[in-house]
């Protein structure tokens, strides 16, 4: 068996035997495929796709390359929630607090970003002290006290997927069905959940940009699930805009604090409450609609605000000290409704002022960001505010951030945020 004879092979759009799939990954991991040949596969891959069969042997080759967690010590059903990834998407840091507030057993592993701005495990780190590490045994027995914990992932989780995912990020081999789906699911399944609950972006944002595409990677999850006797709930989500306003680490902290309050934007809300509607309903057993009243409820009583205080207090964090940067206002050019944010470019304006990593090795500036002052639908005025743009001494382009926003004379039809629910 060699590799160039697999490559070959998936170039023809021949189907792969575990054992050929298992010898192109644990030799690259090993050093003993060069990046060169490992991107080609990948690559052949992208262009000719996988079975359902050959994508679950890539995700069992990738589970066994590491560890898995074992989190039976934990009392009560563990539903994990995962997110493909969007620009201004701070929904886990409202979510977890909010779903332990009624109950349920969180026990979150979170990664850090390389794409737009940091990933959950950057956004908290954006608050003074807050800690990310822990072992196993503290781990759970925070989750047992407190019912809840978020924190760095585990090295060596997939550590197969982990050195594979750095390659597809360098190599244009992102953009792939199976890839993204062995690639999510190993992680989650070696975490250690009874359930899963995901967060399939969809638009401009987004890896995936139609809602096919979607949906054919919702139902591979969802079948990989299966094989591993984790039940799997996705739910398709609009990413044509950035969700809620800000859209950076610091700053997004901030605004998942204002939505424990209740202040916070329709849209975060919207999605918390459908997402811990299913996670709440899997781990208490009780309909959704029973769920939706109780997440309601606790945002309203200020119980949810209340665990992310107790959350962040057990991390050694301090809600008091979160970095900001001093911003400056951009106003409208013109009057008029506003009919598309380019969410995708606004992205790419806050990678550049320093919100995300161009490389895993790249720090990130915490207090740098773009928080919306409109969204798409709203009618503004000549001169009024768009964005507030946070930043520290950056060059920043204004025109480059106003060619984010498309206005028209007439109201835009509001496209919903939840595309779909597939269960």
């Amino acid at each position: 068996m060699n590799s160039i004879e697999i490559i070959t092979k998936k170039k023809n759009k021949l189907e792969l035997t575990k054992e050929e799939i298992a010898f192109m990954v644990n030799e690259y991991v090993s050093g003993n495929i060069p990046d060169y040949q490992m991107s080609a596969f990948l690559m052949a891959i992208v262009c000719n796709g996988m079975t359902i069969e050959e994508t679950i042997h890539l995700t069992d080759i990738m589970i066994q390359s590491g560890e898995t967690i074992d989190l039976s010590e934990i009392n009560g059903k563990i539903v994990d929630k995962h997110s493909t990834g969007g620009i201004g998407d701070k929904t886990t840091l409202v979510l977890a607090p909010l779903v332990a507030s009624c109950g349920v057993r969180v026990a979150k592993m979170s990664g850090r970003g390389l794409g737009v701005t940091g990933g959950t495990i950057d956004k908290l780190e954006s608050i003074a002290g807050f800690q990310v590490e822990a072992t196993k045994e503290k781990f759970i027995e925070q989750v047992n006290t407190i019912g809840v914990a978020i924190m760095s992932q585990t090295g060596n989780i997939a550590p197969a997927d982990k050195k594979i995912y750095a390659l597809r990020d360098v190599s244009g081999t992102t953009e792939s069905i199976p890839l993204i789906a062995s690639s999510i699911m190993s992680k989650k399944i070696a975490s250690g959940a009874d359930a899963i609950v995901l967060d399939v972006k969809v638009g401009s944002g987004a890896l995936m940009k139609t809602i096919e595409d979607a949906r054919s990677l919702a139902h591979t999850m969802i079948t990989i699930g299966a094989h591993y006797g984790k039940p799997v709930k996705c739910v398709l989500t609009n990413m044509n805009e950035p969700l809620g306003y800000a859209v950076g680490n610091g700053i997004e902290v901030i605004e998942s604090i204002e939505t424990l309050k209740g202040n916070g934007p329709t849209d975060l809300e919207e999605l918390v409450l459908t997402l811990g509607s299913l996670m709440v309903s899997i781990a208490l057993d009780c309909t959704k609609e029973k769920a939706i009243h109780m997440l309601k409820e606790n945002l309203q009583n200020g119980k949810g605000y209340e665990k992310l205080k107790e959350l962040v207090t057990y991390q050694k964090g301090d809600m008091n000290q979160i970095e900001q940067d001093p911003y400056i206002s951009i106003k409208s050019p013109k009057s008029g409704f506003i009919t598309k944010i380019d969410a995708n470019q606004i992205g790419e304006v806050v990678k550049r002022l320093g919100a995300g990593r161009m490389q895993k090795e790249d720090s990130i500036d915490y207090g740098v960001g773009i928080c919306l002052s409109v969204k798409v639908g709203d009618f503004v005025l000549e001169n009024e505010e768009l964005v507030r743009v946070h930043f520290d001494g950056q060059d920043i382009s204004m025109q480059e951030i106003l060619d984010c926003f498309t206005f028209s004379q007439d109201a835009p039809e509001k496209e919903p945020l939840i595309l779909e629910v597939i269960e």
